[in-house]
């Protein structure tokens, strides 16, 4: 009688076994409301740490773009050839890569608090140190000590989300996150091209001063103190880490260096090629052999995570390789400057300011998969509509596959993110968090590097094609020699022979040019293709629904 008397743990009044089943389960319900209620409650400090740590994580990587969009001018100031400027770049983006995986593993050996404030110290301190680099030399130096310290905020501004954060307030932190990872590359050049163009190249530097300090403001008011766990050091994957760091900075190296030395036909990328190639592979082996590993690889093997993963490297060779393609199309073809092409990408960064913030509603409306897939069939739309690229395809034309692509991009973001990480217990969080950003930023170089290539290629291909119907056996091709002739006969070359030299010219430089759109055709083709791709990979996830943290095991 005394077990009969119980329901769940509490003992009920004999007066009220009259009752029935569904008059005991109503009264209980508004107090299983209100633990739901509280067990959802977000303390104020928490919303300040989510708000803090992800504009750090916006910051870094807002300082790949802004680096970028003013590369020339920082080359010319510094004395850097125009191969040598691009390691500018691959030294801020090789010491990146490393450290992201590894950032989840030294937060705990450090605590959160010290480890997250430090790097943000360093990445201020090494932001403004950039601005006095005398030579390419001290820009290097500086940029890797940049890298190594930004590398540290996107991880750990995901990890806040998903450790801090209760399940159903996550869409709202993954939705700030999302401000980092797509509407920081799409505004970057914006931001980038017109400090340039008006204050001068070391202002691009310079702008993470004001946020920067914003940001350790509010981690030091709502990071709580915690002891340092230095014992951890020694049970370290000492063995993994080196493995990892030289195969992720050979890898990197090779994508970011290779296209300008012709791949494989340079003795150093194919050396650095098979360096990364037995690096990563004896990764693999020690992760999936060791006792406590860095990264627990053995989370790519549970669905949605593994194919969340996946969808993720391809959404980021898009993400980045479209901030790529667009920005290089309106400086080669259409002679944009810096801030003319910032202008541009506007159009596509300034909507996902009112966007993101209506994903998570949309989740709930929708499901997070509906999203990710609707988001997936917009963004290859934008790219697909500029496979019909002309010359005279400029800004004008550019606005409604911007406009396109900026309502696709968030509504990948936020939920692929939240869908992948579903059921990821707390004591994985670190290698999740390691793995799903190193994989997008990864994505991202291995986008870049394959997109170079193609223009390369094709731009080649493209010319050939179109010079070999440009014979002076065309009458076409004659009369157009005859008129270009005629033009520079009247416009200050006296000599028949120059004239006639000078229309050849002419007419080689206008074919160059057509294959250098058709060039960038392919390439957005291409982009296109890997996002049809990934909406493959994303009908196969599953619900957010069935996804629960007990099914994760």
């Amino acid at each position: 009688m005394a077990v009969a008397e119980r329901l769940e743990g509490k003992r009920i009044p004999r007066d009220r076994w009259s009752r029935t089943p569904s008059s005991l389960l109503k009264e209980t319900a508004p107090q299983s409301a209100a633990n739901t209620n509280a067990a959802d409650h977000v303390p104020f400090k928490t919303w300040i740490a989510v708000i803090g740590a992800t504009l750090g994580a916006f910051l870094a990587v807002l300082n790949i773009q802004i680096v970028n969009s003013s590369l020339a001018d920082i080359q010319g100031a510094i004395g850097a050839g125009i191969d040598d400027g691009g390691w500018i770049s691959t030294a801020y983006l090789i010491p990146e890569i490393i450290v992201i995986p590894l950032s989840g593993w030294l937060a705990r050996v450090f605590s959160m608090r010290t480890y997250l404030l430090v790097n943000t110290a360093l990445f201020l301190a090494f932001s403004v140190a950039c601005a006095f680099a005398g030579n390419l030399s001290e820009m290097i130096v500086l940029r890797a000590f940049q890298g190594a310290a930004g590398g540290v905020l996107i991880p750990l501004a995901f990890t806040i989300i998903v450790t801090m954060l209760p399940r159903s307030k996550q869409p709202a932190g993954l939705a700030l996150f999302a401000l980092s990872a797509t509407f920081a590359p799409a505004i970057g050049p914006t931001i980038g091209g017109y400090l340039n163009e008006n204050y001068g190249w070391e202002f691009i530097f310079y702008v993470n001063l004001v946020p920067g300090l914003l940001m350790m403001a509010m981690l030091m008011f709502s990071l709580a103190k915690a002891p340092m766990q230095l014992g951890l050091l020694k049970q370290g994957d000492w063995l993994g880490i080196l493995a990892m760091a030289i195969g992720l900075g050979a890898l990197q190296t090779v994508l970011e260096e290779g296209n300008k030395d012709d791949w494989f036909g340079s003795p150093f990328i194919l050396r650095l090629s098979v360096i990364a190639g037995l690096a990563l592979a004896a990764f693999f082996v020690i992760e999936l052999k060791i006792r406590r590993p860095l990264l627990n690889l053995r989370l790519l093997l549970r669905r949605n995570f593994g194919l969340g993963t996946l969808s993720n490297i391809l959404f980021g060779a898009a993400l980045y390789g479209s901030s790529f393609v667009l920005p290089l199309y309106l400086s080669q073809t259409q002679g944009y400057n810096a801030e003319q092409i910032g202008e541009v990408l506007a159009w596509y960064g300034a909507p996902q300011i009112l966007l993101i913030p209506l994903v998570p509603k949309l989740m709930q409306w929708v499901g997070p998969r509906a999203l990710i897939l609707l988001g997936f069939i917009l963004f290859a739309a934008s790219n697909f509509m500029n496979t019909g690229l002309s010359l005279d395809y400029a800004a004008p034309q550019l606005l409604l596959p911007n406009l396109v692509r900026a309502l696709g991009q968030p509504l990948i973001m936020v939920p692929l993110s939240a869908i992948s990480t579903a059921g990821i217990e707390v004591e994985h969080a670190g290698s999740a968090s390691g793995l799903f950003n190193m994989t997008r930023n990864l994505g991202g170089a291995i986008g870049i590097a394959l997109l170079g290539t193609l223009l390369t290629k094709r731009e080649q291909f493209h010319s050939n094609v179109l010079m070999n119907s440009v014979s002076l056996f065309n009458e076409a091709t004659r009369q157009r020699v005859t008129e270009l002739t005629n033009y520079f006969l009247t416009h200050g070359i006296s000599d028949l022979g120059q004239a006639q030299h000078e229309a050849i010219v002419a007419i080689g430089r206008t074919v160059r040019k057509q294959a250098t759109v058709m060039g960038y055709s392919d390439a957005f083709m291409l982009v296109g293709v890997a996002l049809v791709v990934s909406f493959g990979l994303a009908l196969l996830l599953k619900g957010a629904k069935s996804v629960s943290a007990g099914e994760a095991h």
